[in-house]
């Protein structure tokens, strides 16, 4: 698992997820950073997981988790809410808790790959 999706309306905690992740040798294929750019991306791009942040612009992710569901592709939450949104599957987790480290982004990583 290499290739990341991150799903982030934040562009400056993009660029700073794409330079943690680079760091720990996962390379980012592609970024949205509202639901509409989310959903085509998710829909139209190949990509072995991906990280979606809850709220894009106050509007949830749910819809581009689903989407990933169907795909089969494993997702974690990075959020600074404290939880999936309700609805979520339960291979949602493990919930990333923004602000967050280097050392907490490569554990949930690690365990990404074992869901």
């Amino acid at each position: 698992m290499k290739d990341i999706f991150i799903v982030e309306d934040d562009a400056l905690i993009a660029m700073l997820l794409e330079d943690m992740l680079a760091d720990l040798g996962y390379r980012v294929c592609a970024s949205a950073p509202d639901l509409e750019r989310a959903l085509a991306a998710a829909r139209d791009t190949e990509f072995d997981a991906a990280i979606l942040d809850v709220s894009l612009a106050g509007q949830s992710s749910l819809p581009v988790a689903n989407l990933l569901d169907e795909r089969g592709k494993p997702y974690i939450y990075a959020t600074g809410y404290g939880a999936a949104p309700a609805g979520s599957s339960p291979s949602t987790l493990p919930v990333l808790q923004k602000p967050f480290q280097l050392s907490e982004l490569e554990q949930a990583m690690k365990r990404l790959t074992e869901v």
